[in-house]
């Protein structure tokens, strides 16, 4: 066959297809076009998702008359001044976004800047370029397009329905509005207003939601050139996808796997794998560290030094959930109101016993405290160095301090739950979970610290394990071992535990070998050492922690809130869930119908 060059249209078709995916790929194009003229109020306004129109109006620098066809040109462009295109400081840069819509569309642009006298308008459709022609129009620029693809039919089989495809133009909106807090932004769908941003606390509650404020933390941090800030949400205040995390790099909003993987590291410690953070994060870089071209839409870039930036942002993050210490959601108490509120069916409520054992056990699930210390709970709680509280103290009733954030223990509910009482509040205390999270942290901290006790077992376990985890887990005797399990084979489809760390004298061994089994086979490649040390801690942790069920006397219950107070990341366990609900006086009063 003849080799030929292609001619423009057909260029400009193919490029249409690289660059203008969907009708929200023109938006954002032509919003970051706005962007970068210095645009402070940006106007979108699109019908059926953007099908038959999308106009993007602004206040912007305009284009001057001389330079409105050759904006409509393939690969001009002025936002490259020095022709460096590893110092890209613009959102756009490409050249490529106006002639590849004009080629598959009906484009009309309408500008004027400060220095003409009058607006210039300029007409592509189908890549037929024709001649700008005087107009009436203040500063700035309007970008009309008309029935995006009709050029290239085959590419409207592909949209979706108007619906859909308008959610995708809001998510874009989203993401470069957050990146531009100085910058008024709002989308009309035909006469409806879908959103109109002005504040930065608009955006912040409109996009990641009322409550994300009040249930995040700040992240600030800057170290070798770059800078990280923004705010991510504490461990409890979670969701089932990661639809509500929105990363930045230099204002440009990206989604890369590299920032993403540090996420979920830093995480990790806090949310179960299938739980995941909310979270606006904007990380600057010198852009001659930033590869940015290295997708037609420019939704991903590349880092000269990823590495660095991977641990940068891990620090920043681990460093914010550092300062959340013990707070859960404040949405944890919000439902735990309303539950409260449903009615509850008489014939659901316990009958009435006043002799025999069925009341006594009944009473049983409501404690005002064990005169006896659970075994072994006692020595657990000693090696955190929790305060111990003379008998004469346990029967008498402590006033609510301010010192004391987690409040007084008052009772026990169910041989699960804590009841604690602050000065304006009440604290409900999963036990299980609180004492989980204490657990691993102790453990971590041995860890690093060299410290681990280890006990001798009287019997030695021996545990039968299928082959392949048998020979992953004798793959990992040695760091077992420094986690202070000992191990050794035991004939050819078993292992012995011979010694195992003192915190965890009463775990289920055979279980907790079964599970720890099961999490190597699965576990991230991608992830380090240490953090493959601390997943298999918080496995450990879990299988010793106090489970529901156990008495535990005031004493205790006491020992484990002060605890609490002093851990750091005790206001969730190790898998997201909150260890605790504080009910302000406030909301216990609307309960009532106090207030």
């Amino acid at each position: 066959m003849t080799i030929r060059f292609l001619d423009a249209t057909l260029i400009n078709q193919i490029a249409a297809g690289e660059v203008i995916e969907r009708p929200a790929s023109a938006v954002k194009e032509l919003v970051e076009n706005a962007i970068d003229a210095g645009g402070t109020k940006i106007d979108v306004v699109v019908r059926e998702g953007g099908r038959t129109l999308i106009s993007v109006s602004d206040n912007g620098s305009g284009i001057p008359q001389r330079d409105l066809s050759l904006a409509v040109e393939r690969h001009a462009t002025s936002k490259i001044p020095d022709s460096d295109l590893f110092n890209i400081q613009t959102l756009g840069f490409r050249g490529e976004a106006l002639p590849s819509i004009g080629a598959v569309s009906r484009l009309c642009i309408t500008s004027r800047t400060a220095e003409d006298e009058t607006a210039w308008q300029l007409h592509v459709e189908g890549g037929k370029k024709g001649e700008p022609t005087p107009t009436s129009r203040g500063f700035g620029t309007r970008v009309e397009v008309r029935d995006l693809f009709y050029a290239t039919p085959a590419r409207l089989k592909f949209l979706k329905a108007p619906a859909t495809e308008l959610s995708h133009i809001v998510d874009i909106l989203n993401r470069l509005a957050l990146s531009h807090p100085d910058i008024h932004f709002s989308l009309m769908d035909g006469d409806r207003c879908v959103l109109s941003y002005e504040s930065h606390k608009d955006r912040i509650t409109s996009i990641l939601g009322k409550d994300f404020l009040e249930n995040a933390s700040l992240v600030l941090l800057e170290r070798e050139g770059l800078k990280v800030k923004g705010h991510i949400s504490i461990p409890t205040f979670n969701r089932s996808n990661a639809s509500l995390q929105y990363l930045f790099v230099n204002g440009r909003p990206v989604k890369d796997k590299i920032l993403s993987a540090a996420v979920r590291i830093a995480y990790q410690d806090f949310l179960a794998s299938n739980r995941h953070p909310v979270l606006a994060l904007f990380l600057e870089v010198d852009p001659v560290s930033v590869d940015i071209n290295v997708h037609p839409a420019k939704a991903e870039v590349r880092f000269r030094d990823s590495g660095l930036v991977r641990g940068v942002l891990i620090s920043a993050l681990k460093n914010a959930l550092q300062e959340a210490a013990y707070r859960s959601s404040t949405t944890i108490a919000q439902d735990a109101i309303v539950a409260f509120q449903e009615p509850v069916a008489v014939s659901s409520w316990p009958q009435k016993t006043y002799s025999g054992s069925s009341s006594y056990k009944h009473a049983s699930r409501f404690a005002f405290g064990d005169k006896h210390p659970t075994p072994g709970l006692s020595e657990t709680l000693a090696a955190y160095q929790a305060p111990k509280y003379p008998e004469s103290e346990e029967s008498t009733i402590q006033t609510p301090s301010e010192d004391y954030p987690l409040g007084w223990a008052r009772a026990q509910i169910h041989e699960t739950y804590i009841l604690a009482e602050t000065a304006d509040s009440l604290v409900i205390v999963d036990q299980h979970a609180a004492h989980e999270r204490l657990v691993y942290e102790k453990l971590k901290q041995d860890h690093k610290n060299q410290t681990i006790q280890r006990q001798i077992l009287l019997l030695p376990e021996i545990i039968d394990l299928p082959e392949e985890t048998l020979k992953i887990i004798l793959s990992r005797i040695e760091d077992f071992a420094q986690l202070g399990l000992i191990i050794e084979p035991f004939g050819l489809t078993a292992l012995r535990v011979r010694e195992v760390p003192a915190i965890l004298m009463n775990a289920d061994w055979r279980q907790l070998i079964q599970d720890l089994g099961s999490e190597l086979q699965e576990m991230d490649a991608t992830l380090s050492l240490t953090e493959q040390y601390n997943e298999i801690l918080s496995t450990m942790a879990c299988h010793n922690s106090i489970r529901a069920g156990h008495a535990l006397s005031i004493e205790e219950m006491n020992a484990l809130l002060r605890q609490m107070e002093n851990t750091p990341h005790s206001g969730q366990c190790n898998h997201g869930r909150p260890t605790s609900v504080k009910l302000d006086r406030r909301d216990i009063e609307k309960l009532f119908g106090r207030r």
